[in-house]
């Protein structure tokens, strides 16, 4: 890893630290001068990133992983930032070939067969159009936050992304889920109404279920799996290739519970 990588790094880390999102978003733009990449999942996270970002006009481009199996209420939510802000977000697809390949291979839904399936999905659906949208970027903001699972609880302000050569900044990294909930609200940012219906975590629509009263917030995605098991590649730094036994998926979930759990608005 480059040490003036780490160091950058740290230093933007530690800068941020005191700061407000408005401060942040300044000290992220003007610590790396190369292209800055924000990946929107248009979650309620992302949704105050995207607000931020916008009143912040600066020159972080704003980009989206369509994967073609999104809820419908995550394109209407989509087009409406668009309007609010007057901007585009670019999106990036999956490769057509792995795609029509997966599906003649596995079946339409043939994820829910294995980990290992799974892990194929999201590598052609996301991980390889995440690798496009980074292409050339020194920075990847991301909306990710340390109280949203086990896997996340140790994420920082910044950190050096060995692999993709890059900076990943993650704004929101110690903001609490109310926090990110009273800054959409007192800004008027558009959300999901999933959020509403009890998804606090909202992927693909075949991955995402709401959460049951008690669950973690990313319980909801991939349910079918172990908690161990439940990234799509994006942000692990070394994604498992191969699926240990007693990791394959457990019987599917066929009708996703409801969830009692809202959004206070």
């Amino acid at each position: 890893m480059s040490t003036s990588l780490e160091r950058t790094a740290r230093d933007l880390a530690s800068a941020m630290a005191g700061l407000d999102l408005k401060g942040r978003i300044r000290a992220i733009e003007a610590a790396i001068p190369g292209r800055l990449v924000f990946t929107t999942s248009l979650g309620i996270e992302d949704q105050a990133l995207t607000h931020a970002l916008a009143m912040a006009k600066g020159r972080t481009e704003i980009v989206t992983l369509d994967t073609g199996r999104l809820f419908p209420e995550t394109y209407d939510v989509w087009a409406e930032t668009e309007s609010a802000y007057g901007i585009r977000i670019q999106a990036y697809a999956p490769e057509r070939l792995a795609e029509e390949a997966f599906v003649r291979e596995e079946g339409i839904n043939g994820f829910r067969h294995s980990v290992a399936a799974r892990q194929a999905c999201c590598g052609f659906r996301k991980v390889e159009p995440l690798g496009r949208a980074l292409d050339d970027a020194a920075g990847w903001l991301t909306g990710l936050r340390a109280g949203q699972s086990t896997n996340r609880a140790d994420t920082p302000l910044a950190e050096a992304d060995e692999a993709r050569g890059l900076i990943k900044i993650n704004p929101l990294a110690d903001w609490t889920r109310a926090d990110v909930d009273r800054f959409v609200i007192d800004n008027y940012i558009p959300y999901n109404v999933l959020h509403d219906r009890g998804f606090p975590s909202i992927g693909c629509a075949p991955c995402t279920r709401a959460i049951k009263i008690g669950e973690s917030e990313r319980a909801g995605r991939w349910w079918w799996e172990q908690e161990s098991k439940k990234e799509c590649g994006l942000h692990v730094h070394q994604p498992e290739a191969n699926v240990q036994p007693g990791q394959e998926a457990a019987a599917f979930e066929s009708t996703p519970p409801n969830s009692n759990l809202e959004m206070a608005r």
